[in-house]
């Protein structure tokens, strides 16, 4: 797959794309160590290891044509990581923790439904749509999951 002639659509896309998938994993990074059920840290484990998945799939698209992903800023990094911290504050319960995960989530297929609506009739690749499509249903199915531990 070449980006070449795409104006650079596809590397926005999947600039974008990152970003996305790293806060994920930022944010499920930032509240292991809150929890303390192991039903739910065995469910942010898997979660985890998704979202590492698909930034390394983000990645491999990128390099194909000699590009590397963009990260997100250091403020950015460090607003999650407040907010996680205010959040988890007062209450670390499961279900609090899977309320939040929902919510990023939610976030998540919000932000790369419009993403993918954005750009499929751009010269954006199949390839980095497919992927997006692919994150939302994961994103979607995690949402079912974590709806157990409210």
């Amino acid at each position: 797959m070449s980006m070449q002639n795409d104006n650079g659509a596809t590397k926005r896309f999947l600039d974008a794309l990152y970003k996305n998938v790293k806060m994920g994993a930022d944010s499920i990074i930032d509240l292991m160590p809150k929890v303390e059920d192991e039903n739910m840290r065995a469910e942010m484990t898997a979660e985890l290891e998704h979202y590492e998945g698909f930034a390394k799939e983000i990645r491999t698209l990128l390099f194909e044509d000699g590009l590397e992903p963009k990260d997100e800023g250091l403020m950015a990094k460090m607003g999650v990581k407040m907010g996680v911290m205010m959040n988890t504050m007062m209450d670390n319960t499961s279900s609090h923790i899977a309320d939040m995960m929902i919510q990023g989530a939610t976030m998540g297929i919000t932000d790369t439904t419009k993403l993918v609506r954005e750009n499929e009739n751009s010269s954006c690749s199949e390839a980095a749509l497919a992927l997006a499509r692919k994150i939302i249903k994961y994103e979607e199915e995690s949402i079912e999951r974590l709806k157990e531990f409210l």
